[in-house]
């Protein structure tokens, strides 16, 4: 299979060329795959992908907010881009998404199914990329997913153990839920999605709920800190509003057969296979 990546230097980039490794994969990144500069829907008609992964976009929920001129030119605007060139390719395309297109205002999952109400402006810019896709494609999955970490970048765990090596103790808030998804697990997920050409609107996440505090005792816990002081706050002051609980419930891949393990396990994975 052709498949054209954006975002290839990203967490999940890199974990999708390593699933995908035996397929013909052309990654994409800074400067030459810049989603920004509609030169890039040429560059991916000339690529004649059967399907683009678009994984590029800019995560910083604080900066999205302090910056939203470029949340949305990345966000918004360049999946536009990305979506007219495959469009060009005749291609399908998949676009990453994100939980915080809800508020986390409910203490039941979402369903794809339900109306997206964002908080932040990385919650809107991302959904705005949305639209675009669903304007502009006809063959097309949109994958929200949740709290994502894996090998090779910036991501919680590594800030936590940053930070608890640098500190005598730690305070993380415990009333913000999500479900920290492990990049392999989702990259596995996304191989199998894409060929089904079963397209639509998908939840994607390692299974089950955690507070952040929760995450960072799991993830003390397993780098041999168990006893290292963590207390539980009930706030964290920033610029961003973020969802207070916003849980996915993976509905239709799982009609499917697509499931995620439990969040507990792609923890134990990334550290089996983390260095440092």
């Amino acid at each position: 299979m052709r498949i054209a990546l954006t975002g290839a230097r990203g967490q999940l980039g890199r974990s999708l060329q390593q699933i995908l490794r035996h397929e013909k994969v052309t990654p994409l990144s800074l400067p030459e795959g810049d989603v920004t500069d509609p030169a890039i829907c040429d560059r991916l008609a000339d690529l004649k992908p059967e399907v683009v992964l678009h994984a590029a976009a800019m995560t910083n929920v604080d900066g999205c907010e302090l910056n939203p001129e470029a949340a949305y030119r990345v966000n918004a605007l360049g999946t536009r881009n990305v979506a007219l060139g495959a469009r060009k390719a005749g291609a399908d395309l998949l676009y990453v998404s994100t939980d915080y297109v809800f508020d986390g205002q409910t203490d039941t999952p979402y369903w794809e199914f339900d109306v997206p109400r964002p908080l932040s402006v990385y919650g809107k810019s991302k959904l705005a990329g949305e639209d675009f896709v669903r304007h502009l494609m006809d063959r097309y999955y949109i994958v929200r997913t949740a709290w994502v970490y894996g090998p090779g970048g910036k991501n919680f765990v590594e800030k936590v153990l940053s930070l608890a090596s640098e500190r005598p103790s730690l305070s993380m808030v415990a009333t913000e839920f999500g479900s920290p998804t492990y990049t392999v697990h989702l990259a596995e997920a996304l191989a199998r999605l894409i060929r089904t050409r079963l397209y639509g609107t998908y939840h994607l996440t390692n299974t089950g709920l955690c507070s952040r505090y929760a995450f960072a005792q799991a993830i003390l816990r397993l780098s041999g800190q168990p006893e290292y002081p963590l207390q539980a706050s009930t706030s964290y002051p920033r610029p961003a509003p973020v969802p207070a609980r916003a849980e996915l419930r993976n509905f239709c891949a799982a009609e499917i057969g697509i499931t995620l393990p439990p969040w507990e396990e792609g923890l134990e994975a990334y550290f089996q296979t983390r260095e440092g």
